[in-house]
């Protein structure tokens, strides 16, 4: 990451899922209650075709003495709605909606034992868009939506999923489902036309009613997540990071609420391996940088983002900070937050402030466990040296 170099936290690292498989971790915060919940997929072993459910925990957050935070989680709970017969369910991804006060559980279905390598090579999509909700913030879910059949771009897809990890909900109430979808002009299985992944959003601006998605990426992308911003006149706009096959991240910007994307080509931050790996995003209050500074009055938000850091492999996860989030140049080097393993991750900002992230880690391979830190901005402050 540009000519700096990346500084270690000294955080409290909590085990949240361990003993069976757990990958592909998913983390929101609800604010009046002071909730974590957590979800992630229960598998066989670490391969993707082995996903059996989807499970969940849920923790009140609450203040210790020394100003932090302490964080309790409860008994692992199966998420037993999230299920079709013959399918495995896939790609936890939360979004809450804070004016009706109902959480959306958003995963894929898809055809038990069928890889996604299976239907690009095919041309045949195996995959379901399914959710589910809560009004008591996951004590009790309601039965599944299946959206597949609603929403007319995915016949012409090979394969999609959502996030993995959270959506949002703008300050205009639009809730955003982030998203991709393996697509080809020639919609067949044929060698002459290449399959591949392109970012999207899916959103509802009636409350989870109705479903649209917005358009593709115009740049190969895969794997995202979106946080809502603002430039220095106050106007929102949302960003995206995106998952790449290639040295460097896919950074995006929307004028028009995630309906369509401008793409910035030469992102500052790194990808990981030739794959790449996923990453979270989430923005955040601009903070006071001094106990005599005045709260900025503006709108303005900066953003935080966690991937691994290695070019090569997936290890020592890292936390970057952007303080100008018009500008994909103004990342800070990363401070590690966990070192050694470490896979897919999501961030929530608790308050503010303070931030947590979940995340795949191990000794030897990544999907050892599902482990949890709370830190704050004065931790990656004085790391990044900003």
């Amino acid at each position: 990451m540009g000519s700096g170099h990346s500084t270690i936290a000294q955080l409290e690292k909590q085990t949240v899922f361990q003993t069976k498989v757990y990958r592909i971790p998913a983390l929101l915060y609800e604010r009046d209650s002071k909730t974590l919940i957590a979800f992630a997929e229960q598998r066989k072993t670490p391969d993707d075709a082995s996903g059996e459910k989807l499970v969940m925990k849920k923790a009140e957050v609450k203040e210790t003495n020394s100003s932090g935070k302490t964080v309790e989680w409860s008994e692992l709970r199966v998420v037993k709605e999230a299920h079709i017969d013959g399918y495995r369910p896939m790609n936890p991804c939360p979004v809450y909606d804070k004016v009706n006060k109902k959480l959306f559980l958003f995963f894929i279905c898809v055809e038990d034992s069928v890889t996604e390598q299976w239907q690009i090579k095919w041309y045949c999509n195996k995959a379901r868009l399914c959710y589910i909700t809560s009004t008591d913030f996951g004590e009790t879910w309601s039965g599944v939506t299946d959206l597949t059949d609603k929403l007319t771009e995915i016949k012409d897809w090979a394969t999609f999923a959502v996030g993995p990890g959270h959506g949002i909900q703008t300050g205009g109430r639009r809730l955003i489902v982030p998203a991709y979808a393996y697509y080809s002009c020639c919609r067949t299985s044929c060698l002459c036309c290449s399959c591949k992944s392109n970012t999207l959003s899916l959103y509802s601006d009636d409350s989870g009613e109705n479903w649209k998605f917005g358009e593709m990426f115009p740049t190969k992308s895969n794997e995202c997540q979106m946080a809502e911003v603002y430039d220095d006149n106050g106007s929102s706009f949302i960003y995206c990071n995106a998952r790449s096959d290639k040295c460097c991240r896919v950074d995006a910007f929307s004028e028009n609420n995630g309906v369509t994307f401008s793409v910035i080509r030469c992102s500052k931050l790194k990808e990981t391996g030739s794959s790449g790996c996923q990453g979270s995003v989430i923005s955040f209050p601009a903070q006071k940088e001094s106990a005599n500074a005045e709260r900025d009055p503006s709108p303005n938000k900066w953003l935080l983002f966690t991937h691994p850091t290695s070019k090569s492999s997936r290890t020592d996860l890292g936390v970057y900070l952007n303080k100008s989030p018009c500008d994909p140049k103004a990342w800070s080097e990363p401070t590690i937050i966990n070192g050694g393993p470490s896979g897919y991750s999501d961030l929530a900002c608790i308050d503010d402030g303070w931030f947590a992230c979940l995340f795949e880690c191990g000794q030897h391979e990544i999907y050892e466990q599902l482990a949890f830190v709370v830190f704050s901005y004065n931790d990656i402050k004085k790391n990044t040296g900003e």
